[in-house]
């Protein structure tokens, strides 16, 4: 299913070029991937269409609130995980609604221990479909490995 939602990323820059669920399940066929992955990318987007739409309802915290994990959300992101989106937010990329939309849409994976990676590419997603981009260096971050970073 990531390797869809990448796909889906990097052929369709902005979520209003991405066609309908038919035409893209039909696109991502012609493409090679396997109708599994197929329904399960197409299921969890949906969900990401929701989850975006439901998150307007979500009040705005306050700036000494703490956001504390559930032990299922816990179970799912890991320690690493969840001080990722920790540095995110204190670097002023991830708001806090955007961040409830990414466990979400973590826990929707049902993925016990989600691989940093996977978890990036949630993240993408979810800036993707708000047509929102982040900063150079924090879109570096998410694309580049860690292992294959260059140090000057």
């Amino acid at each position: 299913m990531f390797d869809i939602l990448m796909y889906v990323y990097e052929t369709y820059w902005h979520p209003e070029a991405c066609p309908e669920p038919g035409q893209l399940s039909r696109k991502l066929s012609a493409a090679g991937f396997e109708n599994d992955e197929i329904s399960d990318a197409l299921d969890w987007l949906r969900g990401l269409d929701q989850a975006v739409a439901g998150s307007h309802t979500l009040g705005t915290p306050s700036a000494d609130s703490i956001r504390l994990y559930a032990a299922q959300e816990l179970d799912c992101l890991g320690v690493d995980a969840v001080g990722y989106l920790n540095f995110l937010e204190s670097a002023g990329t991830l708001k806090p609604h955007l961040r409830e939309i990414v466990v979400e849409r973590a826990l929707a994976t049902g993925i016990k221990q989600l691989p940093l990676e996977q978890l990036k590419t949630i993240l993408l997603m979810v800036f993707w479909r708000l047509d929102e981009e982040p900063d150079a260096l924090i879109l570096d971050e998410l694309f580049v490995e860690a292992d294959d970073r260059v140090v000057h």
